[in-house]
């Protein structure tokens, strides 16, 4: 006689493995999971088990049920935010420039020990370290450095940066729900002033930015650029009636 299955173990693996496909960007927002019926064939289990996983998953904002339709991974919210997430290829276009973007480097490694902000970033696997460079009109415009978690997003190590910047790529695969910006004033080292062909030491604006989806870190990215060149600006109005 068969053993039958731990069902507390399987509407926890089948979970698991939906949330894995969300968070990876393999299944991206709008997209239809299998049907109930279909999740009950491939795991050989109860429509109760996979009812279970699939409400857990709407609980925890990965999915959305539609009534006859189906379940669908839900879009992320919608966020105000005086800083969006910034498109730099969109915006230099915008401005009626040219585009162009080089990969300096790319390497997996493990996060820095002793480094707090890497281990919960890696989350217990590897990062994607990102360095490239952003141009407008053949001129340095933004260095950027990047890691990304392979824990959550494994389909970047696969990815071909070369050709697409990380950032736009993210934004296509792995659409954000929480952000953290820090802007700084700093002064170019001798690495960012040979990056951005400026002078040693001058002045520079640098945007440090985190992003989570659902609560799961993805990225860390600092970006530098020449202090003429760029400018943050946001508009915006009360949330509630100004207090006279």
């Amino acid at each position: 006689m068969s053993k039958r299955p731990d069902t507390n173990t399987l509407h926890a693996r089948i979970r698991s493995n939906i949330e894995r496909k969300i968070l990876s960007g393999a299944w991206k927002p709008g997209d239809r999971i299998p049907f109930e019926h279909e999740l009950m064939e491939k795991y050989q289990c109860s429509r109760m088990t996979v009812n279970k996983a699939i409400a857990e998953l709407v609980s925890a904002g990965l999915v959305v049920r539609r009534r006859r339709a189906g379940s669908f991974v839900a879009q992320p919210p919608v966020h105000l935010s005086i800083l969006d997430i910034p498109d730099i290829q969109a915006e230099i276009r915008q401005r009626g420039q040219d585009y162009s973007y080089k990969l300096i480097s790319r390497a997996v490694r493990k996060p820095a020990r002793g480094n707090a902000d890497e281990q919960a970033l890696a989350d217990g696997g590897a990062l994607l370290a990102v360095e490239c460079l952003h141009s407008a009109n053949k001129r340095p415009f933004a260095l950027e450095r990047r890691l990304i978690a392979l824990k959550a997003v494994p389909s970047a190590a696969e990815a071909d940066f070369a050709h697409i910047a990380p950032g736009a790529w993210l934004l296509d695969h792995v659409p954000w729900t929480q952000a953290e910006h820090r802007v700084s004033a700093v002064n170019a080292d001798a690495k960012v002033s040979g990056a951005l062909a400026i002078d040693p030491h001058a002045a520079c604006l640098r945007l440090e930015r985190r992003t989570w989806r659902n609560g799961v870190a993805i990225t860390h990215v600092v970006q530098t650029f020449a202090g003429e060149s760029y400018h943050l600006a946001g508009s915006f109005t009360p949330t509630r009636a100004k207090r006279r």
